[in-house]
């Protein structure tokens, strides 16, 4: 037999090194994979689980609680859980209270208000800042400004501005405006802004040929003068944030697309109303979606500014709750008006989710 010399052996085994190095460096790799595999299917549960749990208990199981709460006989300080009968009988009641038929017509009139004046005058800043004026940048800082102030600052300083005797009727006499106005034979201008109770463009009478119940109605359907101040001051701190979403919207438009148009013989104002605007309609939509959110849930802003108002003038649904819970320790009644407002950002909130999803 013939014995093979050290270099044939050496050579020998380099050669089965070389054969085995791929199977060795694929054997290497599959542990750790797999354990990275083990790794990312067992961290995602382990992260979620925690903020879900909190999620339900804080969310869900509150909600369940309110419903229960306002189903219950709990009206005085002394829990009683046990449910009323008939079943819904303070809901019947709460729908039943004057003061709640003006807290419906006061949201429905400060969020339709509230949204036109918010989104109208931002999107107009928008155009104007899109237009690179000479201190544009400035000017936007200065308009979100606004945006970042805490609404019950915003309540103060707004009460004093509609103080119908230290406030803006100071600037009308300034002006010469009721001298303008008493030299023509007519009545100074004297608002009583905050602290009147009348209802301007009452549609009791026009709305009572058509639904006869709505003349036996003990409010005026309008919009309340002392309503008009609290909708200027939401809107003057929310413009901002309206401008800020068109902004961001005009930014993603390409500039070829308007010189396009500009080719086209499109002017700046076609340009804006006929090429940007309908590519912004997304944008108008979602500031929309979080402005009536804010709007439905209202309560700091108007709890600084005028509470619930002459008449409960401004009286709104967050005031309620907090009225009937914490000053009349009606707690059914206060659960009871928080599911209502649940349910009225919920119709604002699940459709346009639902959409995404289903564009998703």
């Amino acid at each position: 037999m013939k014995t093979k010399s050290r270099s044939e052996v050496s050579a020998d085994r380099s050669d089965l090194q070389a054969e085995l190095a791929p199977s060795l460096r694929s054997t290497s790799r599959v542990a750790p994979r797999a354990r990275r595999l083990r790794l990312s299917d067992v961290l995602p549960p382990l992260i979620l689980t925690p903020a879900m749990i909190v999620s339900i208990v804080f969310v869900y199981v509150f909600i369940a609680i309110t419903v229960w709460v306002s189903l219950s006989k709990w009206g005085t300080l002394r829990m009683d859980l046990s449910l009323r009968e008939p079943f819904g009988l303070t809901y019947q009641q709460m729908f039943s209270m004057p003061r709640w038929h003006a807290n419906l017509r006061n949201v429905f009139i400060f969020t339709t208000l509230f949204l036109t004046g918010s989104i109208s005058f931002g999107l107009l800043l928008a155009m104007l800042l899109d237009r690179r004026l000479l201190g544009h940048t400035i000017l936007r800082n200065v308009f979100l400004f606004p945006y970042a102030l805490s609404f019950i600052v915003t309540g103060i300083a707004w009460r004093w501005i509609f103080n119908p005797q230290t406030g803006i009727n100071l600037l009308f006499d300034a002006l010469g405006i009721n001298h303008l106005i008493t030299s023509l034979g007519g009545p100074p201008l004297r608002p009583g802004w905050t602290t009147d109770p009348s209802v301007l463009f009452s549609l009791n009478s026009w709305l009572g040929n058509i639904f006869p119940a709505v003349k036996g109605m003990s409010i005026q359907l309008g919009i309340p003068v002392a309503l008009i101040p609290v909708v200027v001051a939401a809107a003057w701190q929310l413009t901002g944030f309206s401008m800020a979403m068109y902004i961001a919207g005009m930014a993603t438009i390409s500039a070829e697309l308007r010189e396009a148009a500009r080719i086209d013989g499109a002017s700046e104002f076609q340009i804006y109303t006929q090429v940007i605007m309908p590519l912004l309609r997304p944008i108008t939509v979602s500031t929309a979606i979080i402005l009536g959110h804010v709007s439905l849930k209202i309560f700091d802003l108007i709890f600084a500014m005028t509470g619930s108002g002459p008449g409960f003038a401004t009286d709104v649904p967050g005031i309620f709750v907090f009225d009937q819970t914490f000053k009349a320790t009606k707690y059914n009644l206060g659960a009871a008006a928080s599911v209502v407002m649940l349910i009225l950002v919920s119709l604002v909130i699940v459709p346009y989710l639902w959409a995404n999803l289903r564009k998703r």
